[in-house]
C-alpha cells in the first residue's frame, strides 16, 4: 500500500547499497554480497545522526498539525521513506511515533476540558476495533481498492469546512443516530486509518460536525482520543510482526510529544478561527499529493 501512494520515493535506492532489493514478503531490504549470499540490511545502520535530526524535526511539526487538524502522516511517513526505510517499516515505526503525539495531544485537551461532555469509551474501543482489521488485512489482502474513495472523501471534507457557516462554534442537531455513528461510521474510519492511513484525525473531525454536529473544538479533541486509538491497535499489530524500528520511532516521537502539546496549546487558545483554515488547508495538501503520486498531477 505504502508503495501505491509513494511509487516514485520506494523506487529509490536502498539505504546507498548497490544491487540492493525489497523482500516482498517480509518488507526487509535485502543485498547480494560479492560472495553470493543474500544478507538482510538493517535500517538503523545506516541511519546518521543528521538523518535523524531530521526526521526529528519533521516529527516535530507534523506533531502540532496533527494535533490541530491531523494529516501529520503527509509529513512523517514520505520522510522514512526518503531516509530509505522499507516500506512495511516506514509504515510499522510511522504508527509508533505518531502515537506518542495523539496521546499527547489528546491527553492534553482532556485535561484542558476541550472534548466536551461525551463519553468516549465506546466510540474509542469502535475506532479501535475498526483499526485492528484495517492492519490485520492490510498485511494478507491487496486493498488498493479503497484508495479510490481518499482524492473524494479529501475534497469533500475541505469543501464542508470551506461552506460551512462562519457561526458561532456551537452544537447542532445530529443528523445521524448514536448507534450507526458508534457502529458504522468510526469503525469505518479506523479500518481506513489501519489499512491506508493519512488524514484520519480529519475524517474523525468532519464526522462528527457534519454528522453529530459536535462544536468543531469539542471534535477536534475528541478526535485526537479516537485516532490515538486507531494507532494504538496498529502499533500492536505491526509490533507483532516484528517491524518496529525503535530508536528511528523513539527520535521521532521526542519531536511528535513537543509538537502535539503545542498544537494542543494553540486549539486550546486559538478556538475554531484557527482550525478551519488548518483543516482545509491539510485536506488540500493531502488531496495535492495523492493526485500527483497517482500521476494525475503534471510532473516535470
Amino acid at each position: 500500500m505504502v508503495t501505491r501512494m509513494f511509487p516514485a520515493i520506494t523506487h529509490l535506492g536502498v539505504f546507498g547499497t548497490p544491487g540492493a532489493r525489497l523482500c516482498r514478503s517480509h518488507g526487509d531490504r535485502v543485498a547480494v554480497g560479492a560472495c553470493g549470499r543474500t544478507c538482510t540490511i538493517s535500517a538503523v545502520e545506516t541511519l546518521t545522526p543528521a538523518l535523524l535530526l531530521m526526521l526529528f524535526s519533521v516529527a516535530l511539526i507534523a506533531g502540532s498539525i496533527d494535533a490541530v487538524a491531523g494529516g501529520g502522516g503527509l509529513l512523517t511517513l514520505p520522510a522514512l521513506l526518503l531516509a530509505q526505510v522499507p516500506p512495511v517499516n516506514a509504515l510499522a515505526t510511522n504508527k509508533l511515533q505518531s502515537g506518542f503525539g495523539t496521546f499527547t495531544s489528546a491527553f492534553s485537551m482532556y485535561r484542558n476540558g476541550l472534548t466536551g461532555q461525551v463519553r468516549l469509551t465506546v466510540p474509542f474501543v469502535c475506532a479501535l476495533l475498526g483499526s485492528a482489521a484495517g492492519t490485520t488485512m492490510v498485511q494478507f489482502v491487496d486493498a488498493s481498492a479503497l484508495t479510490v474513495i481518499v482524492p473524494v472523501v479529501l475534497a469533500t471534507i475541505a469543501v464542508y469546512f470551506i461552506v460551512m457557516p462562519r457561526r458561532e462554534d456551537a452544537e447542532r442537531p445530529a443528523t445521524v443516530g448514536t448507534g450507526v455513528y458508534h457502529g458504522a461510521i468510526i469503525p469505518s474510519i479506523g479500518f481506513y486509518d489501519g489499512a491506508i492511513g493519512g488524514g484520519t484525525g480529519s475524517f474523525f473531525t468532519a464526522a462528527a460536525v457534519s454528522l453529530r454536529g459536535q462544536r468543531l473544538v469539542a471534535a477536534t479533541a475528541q478526535a485526537r482520543a479516537l485516532n490515538f486509538a486507531t494507532n494504538a491497535a496498529s502499533l500492536v499489530i505491526f509490533g507483532f510482526g516484528g517491524k518496529m524500528l525503535w530508536i528511528v520511532g523513539g527520535v521521532m516521537a521526542v519531536g511528535q510529544v513537543i509538537g502535539a502539546y503545542a498544537g494542543a496549546c494553540v486549539v486550546s487558545r486559538g478556538g475554531a478561527r484557527f482550525i478551519r483554515p488548518v483543516v482545509v488547508t491539510v485536506c488540500l495538501a493531502m488531496l495535492a499529493q495523492y493526485l500527483w503520486s497517482q500521476g494525475w498531477l503534471f510532473r516535470p
